[in-house]
């Protein structure tokens, strides 16, 4: 058993350092209780110091009650819990990734109590299409030669590059090549790299939009970059206010806003590429949601209008399922480069096999199959959350239901917002509310409630839990 214990002989007193050593590993929990030592015999051997040494350093932490010492069964860590001591956050920056690691800002499990998950940004995962995905990546295992299962190009297998830029060409209107697109670990990689880029390219602000999902607050935050909220309204991003903020890089959703659901007006995109040109800025737009529309056209993609200074971002995380952390990026030469860089830096690529399952469910149609498929069930959904709601909560106003996975509920001005989050939990409906949203400050009451992974007569239950969540919180009748 090695116990990485180190001694300084120069400085004497080995016993009490062994002791020290020992004391120190159980206290941090290195040493788990119930964890049985070497016999000194052993241990004098390993660390090359007597057996008294060794003797004396256990009879000191026997009597101090961190180990125990039976007849027949060895020396063991005393049965009491470790006391772990965990560093002190460095800043503000390192608290929110110490939530976010730990799931208080962020986690993929539900919580306690929950029957009803109307918490946006997920898709139906009991949908995803796990027999043609087996049957693919048999394939993929069986064909593909040995020395693709090498480490890959940083930048993402060149099939896989090669489909979604056609993909996206097709169905988003994108201006894309493959040497244009670098695979990341979703979009929230590209989130995470970007703004450091951009720092190091000697910007200070990052404009976003307001509200923005709360996720990316923090982890765009992280990064070191300062975020300046930009108001969202009726048409989208209020380009006068960016060009206010004196921000040359922005970060913007114009398919389907999150989360007010707000698509970019024709008027604003123009206006929006324009100020792009005139202050030499950088676009980052995240097509979320850009796969599912219900009651609109299609809407191009912004990267299609002025590739040089748009980086288009996407991922299969709403399409199939979040756990595959598979995402692209459409980058500009420059900043393809850039990317294809941090990736070789920071860990070496995408997984390879999931790549290819993926790029040849894009070539033979499956992708486009399934998003058919659930483009419809995501409708029918929609309908029957909209037409509840309508029908129990005709007082609360729902924007942004023309596409996408996710509703805005404009709650009436006399609601505590935070109280009606609290009483939907305690009858076991999870809604998330605007305020961690908001980047610049307080704003109306509303909740964003994701429809997307219950049918629809468990929609309409989870509504009349709703309304009665906001009937019996404090205000008006």
């Amino acid at each position: 058993m090695d116990l990485h214990l180190r001694l300084d002989r120069a400085a004497g007193r080995l016993a009490a350092q062994l002791a020290g050593g020992l004391r120190d590993a159980v206290r941090a929990g290195r040493l788990a209780p119930g964890t049985r030592l070497p016999s000194t015999r052993d241990l004098a051997g390993d660390l090359d110091v007597s057996r008294g040494v060794v003797v004396t350093a256990y009879e000191q932490l026997v009597a101090e009650g961190f180990i125990v010492s039976r007849q027949g069964d060895g020396t063991r860590v005393a049965p009491v819990p470790a006391v772990r001591t965990a560093p002190e956050p460095r800043s503000e920056a390192h608290r929110r990734a110490l939530r976010l690691a730990a799931g208080t800002d962020a986690g993929p499990a539900d919580p306690p109590g929950i029957a009803y998950d109307l918490r946006p940004g997920k898709p139906d995962l009991a949908s995803f299409p796990r027999g043609r995905w087996t049957a693919t990546l048999r394939d993929v295992l069986r064909e593909l030669p040995h020395a693709e299962l090498n480490y890959p190009d940083p930048a993402g297998v060149l099939a896989l590059r090669t489909e979604l830029a056609g993909h996206l060409t097709r169905v988003r209107a994108a201006v894309a090549g493959a040497e244009a697109v670098v695979i990341t670990a979703g979009v929230a990689q590209m989130l995470a790299v970007v703004p450091r880029i951009l720092i190091e390219e000697g910007h200070r602000l990052l404009a976003v939009e307001d509200p923005l999902g709360h996720h990316q607050i923090p982890m765009i935050r992280a990064t070191g970059i300062e975020l300046a909220g930009v108001p969202v309204d009726e048409e989208g991003i209020d380009v006068a206010a960016l060009a206010r903020t004196g921000a040359r890089a922005v970060l913007v959703t114009p398919a389907h806003q999150f989360p007010t659901g707000v698509v970019l007006s024709p008027r604003r995109r123009s206006a929006l590429i324009e100020w792009a040109r005139d202050v030499d800025a950088l676009i980052i737009e995240d097509d979320y949601d850009g796969e599912f529309r219900y009651d609109r056209d299609p809407v191009g993609c912004l990267q299609g209008l002025e590739p040089e200074r748009v980086v288009l971002a996407g991922s299969v995380s709403k399409a199939l399922s979040p756990a595959l952390r598979l995402g692209w990026a459409v980058a500009p030469p420059w900043l393809a480069v850039r990317l294809r860089a941090a990736r070789a830096l920071h860990d070496l690529g995408s997984p390879v096999l999931d790549q290819h399952v993926l790029a040849r469910m894009i070539a033979n149609g499956d992708h486009s199959q399934h998003l058919r498929l659930m483009r419809r069930r995501y409708r029918d959904r929609r309908d029957a959350f909209v037409a509840a709601l309508a029908g129990r909560l005709p007082q609360v106003k729902v924007h942004g239901v023309s596409a996408g996975l996710h509703a805005y509920a404009e709650l009436p001005e006399w609601c505590d917002e935070a109280k009606v989050v609290a009483a939907a939990a305690a009858r076991g409906v999870a809604v998330e509310g605007v305020a961690p949203m908001r980047v610049r400050g307080p704003g109306p009451p509303a909740i964003v409630v994701g429809y997307a992974r219950l049918p629809e007569h468990r929609l309409a239950e989870a509504v009349d839990l709703l309304a009665d969540a906001i009937e019996t919180t404090a205000g008006p009748p």
